[in-house]
């Protein structure tokens, strides 16, 4: 190829990218203000917004759609995932708020594995040696820092970027084999959630329903719909142990 060849492949891949910028940056704007019903006031929604942007673009130069997915599936986690590295380096959450995440998740599965059942709140409560009132007050902390479950849960354990590794098309047989156990015992441990929890995630990620339009559709207050949510993502995080560790 040619240099002037060269320079007008150039020129068309970055009228593609502006395209796609362009006609999903309310995709951003959506994902943003969808989170920030579940964040503390200290977090700004045009700090997400701004780092939302950022992870377009970046998935408007990477996306490569003979990989399968869309491009508004493949920007959808990208953008999140660039909101929550905002989130992390704000640091807002304080150490308490995550070891005490750590706890419930221990808990529950050491709950699970004793039992063989869905370990209830009284349950973690009392092995955690909390009141109820408490437990459910360290859930509500808790909330914030656990609604990126599904996108950490996609990083590799080295750190590398786990968005590419679930979506390329890797000849290894090993990482297909990886890959596809991870998918089925991520896929197996959300039908295994309690109903009330697999339906509050459902209409959370699914759906898209904020906390109020949630516990109208199940006659709960937005505190409860909270607390749900961030029980079914410490018990996602206690099922799929070292996957998400």
């Amino acid at each position: 190829m040619n240099r002037s060849s060269c320079l007008a492949y150039t020129e068309v891949e970055k009228h593609k990218v502006d395209e796609r910028v362009h006609e999903h940056a309310t995709l951003v704007k959506r994902i943003a203000h969808h989170m920030m019903a579940r964040l503390p006031d200290s977090v700004q929604v045009n700090d997400l917004i701004q780092a939302g942007m950022i992870g377009l673009l970046e998935a408007a130069r990477k996306y490569d759609g003979d990989k399968g997915a869309s491009f508004e599936t493949y920007a959808g986690i990208r953008i999140r995932g660039a909101m929550l590295d905002e989130i992390r380096r704000g640091d807002w959450a304080p150490r308490s708020v995550h070891r005490n995440s750590r706890r419930i998740s221990e808990a529950i599965q050491q709950i699970e594995g004793e039992t063989g059942r869905d370990a209830e709140d009284s349950d973690v409560a009392e092995r955690l040696g909390l009141s109820a009132d408490d437990y459910h007050a360290i859930l509500r902390d808790s909330a914030g820092c656990r609604l990126f479950s599904y996108e950490e849960m996609l990083e590799n354990n080295d750190g590398s970027d786990g968005v590419d590794a679930l979506l390329s098309n890797n000849d290894d047989p090993s990482h297909s084999i990886e890959r596809g156990a991870f998918q089925q015992q991520l896929a197996d441990a959300i039908r295994g959630l309690p109903e009330r929890e697999q339906l509050v995630l459902s209409l959370y990620y699914d759906e898209e329903l904020n906390l109020k339009e949630i516990g109208a559709v199940l006659g709960v207050s937005e505190s409860r719909v909270c607390q749900i949510h961030s029980q079914a993502a410490h018990r996602l995080k206690a099922r799929l142990g070292g996957w998400a560790s």
